[in-house]
């Protein structure tokens, strides 16, 4: 049963404007060179991100995928904190040596993740069976795309997962194109559920742009892993703004339905008028709040300093704190 009261969907309703505040503003700065490396940015699978930090907690695990900021600072990292990660400051949750990729933040119990897509579907195991044969009452939560379920990891996580009833809730987002290939064009089936069938996984297929759908879902799935039944599948069918270049490759139609009619903050904000939890001036006032917020993680993250050279080396392995370069 889903747990959506009022107070739970203004929440979830502020997050999805944090996210996108977050990762626009991130991707302003990027574009001015205050952003080091590669970014990878989540916008338009706000709901998707929102709808799966709100069902986990602390104690879970998270394997984040390369589109997931919005769930580092969801899962409980100080945003600022994450936001100094990305501009590569000293003050970041990885003193700026993790990035978008490999922010990682034990306190969490978030492990980061991988340049090498779909490889941690594999290392999640190890958490989930270690915590499994200890007692504990905790899920791992894996972040897949589309394109990695093309991976031999994927196929032999899962397969594992199903055989130990690991308590891994595989969360796949379905954005619909790898890069810029459709699913359709390098899989068997569009809809990723069907693999999930093959190793005797539940799944479900959900609209990710539908927040209250998505968070029950979600929550459906963690229950079925927390009573002990083992892994359960979801794949969220959502939509990506952009892409990994500049330009639009995607038929106008499409673009059209999911930047603009099927886009889930508009969706969130009619859903909430329509069943008069919230007013026009309260959302705008959410609006409102959210961009001085993230206004002043970015302020934090350019008056950081940036990172000591001399501390390069620095737990990059076990015990070479110590080693002077």
């Amino acid at each position: 049963m889903s747990d959506l009261t009022p107070e739970r969907y203004l929440a979830m309703y502020r997050d999805m404007h944090r996210i996108r505040k977050f990762e626009t503003a991130l991707e302003l700065e990027f574009k001015r060179g205050n952003v080091p490396g590669m970014l990878h940015t989540g916008l338009g699978q706000e709901a998707t991100q929102v709808a799966i930090a709100h069902t986990l907690r602390t104690v879970d695990g998270l394997f984040p995928d390369h589109r997931c900021h919005g769930l580092l600072f969801l899962k409980g990292t100080p945003g600022k904190l994450i936001m100094a990660e990305l501009f590569g400051k000293a003050t970041g949750i990885c003193s700026g040596k993790g990035g978008s990729l490999h922010s990682a933040d034990a306190t969490v119990n978030n492990f980061g993740d991988n340049s090498i897509e779909g490889s941690f579907m594999v290392t999640a195991l190890g958490v989930a069976l270690g915590w499994k044969m200890q007692g504990e009452d905790r899920l791992v939560a894996v972040m897949v795309g589309d394109g990695t379920s093309g991976r031999g990891e994927w196929h032999e996580s899962m397969n594992l997962a199903s055989v130990w009833k690991a308590p891994v809730l595989y969360c796949c987002v379905n954005n619909g194109y790898a890069i810029s290939t459709a699913v359709g064009f390098s899989h068997a089936t569009e809809n990723l559920v069907d693999f999930a069938t093959g190793y005797k996984i539940p799944a479900e297929q959900v609209d990710g742009n539908d927040l209250p759908a998505a968070f029950a879902a979600t929550q459906r799935a963690a229950e079925h892993i927390r009573s002990g039944k083992g892994p359960y599948f979801l794949e969220y069918k959502t939509w990506r703004w952009q892409g990994l270049f500049k330009g639009e490759f995607r038929p106008p139609e499409e673009v059209q339905y999911w930047k603009v009619e099927h886009e889930p903050i508009k969706l969130a904000r009619e859903d909430l008028l329509q069943r008069e939890w919230a007013s026009e001036d309260a959302l705008d006032q959410i609006a409102q709040e959210v961009d001085e917020e993230i206004e002043g993680w970015v302020k934090f993250a350019m008056e950081s300093p940036s990172p000591d050279p001399n501390k390069a080396t620095a737990n990059v392995y076990a015990g070479w704190e110590d080693v002077q370069p």
